[in-house]
Formats: C-alpha cells, structure tokens, sequence
C-alpha cells in the first residue's frame, strides 16, 4: 500500500448526501476479482446515459475537474453495501483523498486498508471546500497526514485551512502504508518462531 503523508491536489465537488456504493460502483461491475479496472466504472450511472453517452453536466465529465484527486462531498459518504471494491474505484481514478462532514464505517475502514484518505471537517468547512472548488479555477488543497491539516494557497486573508482528527492506529497505517498483511507481517519473526515449534501435523497424508 503506498504511504500517505501530504497530498496537494485539484478538488472534485460531489456535494450529495448519503451517496452509496452502489452509486460509486455498481454492481454489474464487480466482477472483476483485481483491485485495478475499476476507475473507467466510477459513479457509472451518473456519468453515462443508459446509451453509455457521457453527461456533460456530471462534476467528473467536466474538463476543469480533470485530474482531480481529492473528492469533496456532503454527509454519510459511503453508505450502503459493503463493497471495497468502491474504495478501488475511487483509487483507480486517481482519489487520494475524499473529504465529507461523516462517512460510513465500513467504506471508511475500506479506505484505510487501500490507501485512501477520509478526512472528517465539519459541515459548513466542508460547504465551503465545495463552494470554492465550484468557483475558483483550478482549487487545490494540501493534506497533511502529518500535522492534520487542509488548506488551500488563496491569499490575501482568503485562503481556507482546517483540522481533522483520526485515531493514531489509522494515521500510523497510512504514515507507512500498512495494510492488513503488512501489519501481519511485521511479526514474521514471531510467526515461524511459533510454526517451528508447532510443526503441522502430517496426519493426512496417512
């Protein structure tokens, strides 16, 4: 899993409430079993006619949205299944962040296990990130795992900074991109200790 220490990227405003997995991914493309191929799919429905023709309107069809990697949007982000492969999709665009007042547990923890950064600001922080990405050209934020802050480069008293919270095992895992094996595997010394003791019993082959 790659680390995530600070970021600086241009902002995508989705600023809709309880968006579900099965609105960032849907379900006739699940089956894939690798983590990769699902970018071209994100938010599918919204993006495309049932034509496959893309809607111009759409935040993500917008060329001045191209290239973004840090996703604003409103409250309960991630609801829904239990999908990860949402938090591939996301990932597979190019997100590296998504910024929201709250989201699911479930999609949350999903995120941290690929990488992905959820950042918790409160809901009129997070208005305001939207506004700004609507309005002013090219809106960029930094994102500092580091030191817990976002902020933008507008001057002259202008510019947006906040603070986000995250427990200290979740930031630890993402500082050094620790994923579930990972973090298993930081015990591989004590691990063959216990296999060498322990030897599998060959029954079975009786």
């Amino acid at each position: 899993m790659q680390p995530f220490r600070k970021h600086k990227g241009k902002v995508a405003p989705l600023y809709r409430a309880n968006v579900d997995t099965d609105q960032i991914i849907p379900k006739q493309f699940l089956k894939r079993i690798e983590k990769t191929g699902f970018g071209e799919f994100l938010f599918n429905d919204w993006r495309r006619s049932a034509q496959g023709i893309a809607d111009p309107s759409f935040v993500l069809n917008q060329p001045k949205y191209s290239g973004a990697s840090i996703l604003v949007a409103a409250k309960n982000f991630g609801c829904g299944s239990s999908r990860e492969h949402a938090v591939w999709a996301l990932a597979d665009f190019g997100f590296r962040v998504v910024i929201a007042p709250s989201f699911a547990d479930i999609f949350a923890n999903n995120c941290v296990k690929n990488g992905v950064l959820t950042v918790v600001l409160k809901e009129n922080e997070v208005e305001e990130i939207a506004r700004r990405a609507s309005d002013v050209p090219d809106y960029r934020l930094s994102v500092d795992l580091e030191d817990l802050t976002v902020r933008d480069d507008l001057r002259d008293g202008k510019g947006f900074a906040g603070r986000f919270q995250i427990d200290d095992f979740t930031r630890q895992c993402l500082l050094e991109g620790l994923d579930d094996i990972a973090l298993t595997l930081q015990h591989q010394a004590e691990i063959s200790a216990y296999e060498a003791r322990h030897p599998v019993p060959a029954a079975w082959k009786s």
